[in-house]
């Protein structure tokens, strides 16, 4: 009995051993799933990422499974929010459609331009033509071309001393190269004269090489020579002219302003009368001196008056005839 009991005991203890050895068994397989069932996301992380770099891959694996692989559709989400992406497309062809398309055409309209710079040039130079130092010369002359007379048609020439013809001669011959009025110049191959310089010249080709250059100084010459003639008449026939001679030269002050001890502005060479009028002439260079009622310019033949007004207009300056005086060694 004690045997019976004792196995009894024995099938007692097996039977409610073997539950718990089924518990402990299937809590072993539970515990199996779960190490073998967390191994299984690496691969899906590993499928991902094969998904990333090889999108056909994961598909034919999810035809059993992947049913519920319509996830996939949130890949074509981002490919909504890769549809605005072509949104900066836009701001891009605004950026780029001012940039290029503006800086290219007028890179290719500058290309032309200056292929039409060089066409104004040549009108540039076309009115340079024109601009010819003849045609500046013309209209400073301010009237009548200059006069000139020959030896003959001055009264008495022949008796004049030869010295005085010598000059005269060379002085006149002058008045016929169209000589302007040349301020600063003492040559006539410069194209013109002024005053003093025609003096000058005329003087130092006939042998009187003491000559001043400037009038001014040309009449202190003549004062401390002792040959100047003062003259304060405003008449022609004065008896302050009856000592002039062919040949002297004569002075006056007031032709132009100008800061000079004394104020000598103008000096000419008297020829003489002239037979075809009687009147006085004289030669030498001038910017607007009369012959015959009309205005000259250059070296030219003038007529020799000393009238001037008594008043000055509006405080201008007059000329005023000072005098005259004889050359040394001329006669």
């Amino acid at each position: 009995m004690f045997a019976r009991t004792i196995l009894v005991l024995m099938f007692l203890l097996a039977a409610a051993v073997a539950p718990i050895t089924d518990a402990a068994e299937q809590s072993i397989a539970d515990t199996i799933k779960k190490i073998f069932a967390t191994p299984t996301p690496p691969p899906r992380k590993k499928t991902s990422a094969t998904r990333k770099k090889k999108s056909p891959t994961p598909t034919p694996s999810a035809k059993s499974k992947m049913s519920p692989s319509p996830t996939p559709s949130p890949t074509a989400t981002p490919k909504k929010k890769r549809s605005p992406t072509p949104t900066p497309s836009p701001r891009r062809k605004k950026k780029i459609s001012p940039t290029p398309t503006p800086s290219e055409t007028p890179a290719g309209a500058v290309s032309p331009t200056p292929t039409t710079t060089p066409t104004p040039l040549p009108p540039a130079f076309t009115p340079s033509p024109p601009q010819q130092p003849s045609a500046t010369e013309t209209p400073k002359r301010r009237g009548a071309p200059n006069a000139t007379l020959t030896p003959d048609a001055i009264k008495g020439f022949e008796n004049y001393p030869p010295k005085v013809q010598q000059l005269l001669t060379s002085a006149l011959e002058l008045t016929t190269r169209d000589l302007t009025y040349t301020y600063g110049s003492a040559d006539p191959a410069n194209g013109g004269m002024d005053c003093s310089g025609f003096v000058y010249y005329v003087l130092n080709k006939n042998g009187v090489t003491d000559v001043p250059r400037d009038s001014s100084e040309q009449y202190v010459w003549l004062r401390r020579a002792g040959k100047f003639e003062p003259v304060l008449s405003r008449k022609d026939d004065s008896f302050e002219l009856e000592n002039l001679q062919p040949g002297d030269l004569l002075f006056w002050t007031g032709t132009y302003a100008i800061e000079r001890d004394p104020p000598i502005t103008h000096g000419m060479i008297y020829v003489g009368r002239e037979k075809k009028t009687g009147k006085r002439v004289m030669v030498g260079s001038s910017d607007g001196r009369v012959y015959q009622g009309e205005p000259r310019n250059g070296v030219s033949v003038f007529d020799f008056k000393i009238q001037r007004p008594t008043k000055s207009e509006n405080g201008k300056l007059q000329p005023t005839f000072i005098g005259y005086g004889h050359i040394p060694g001329v006669r």
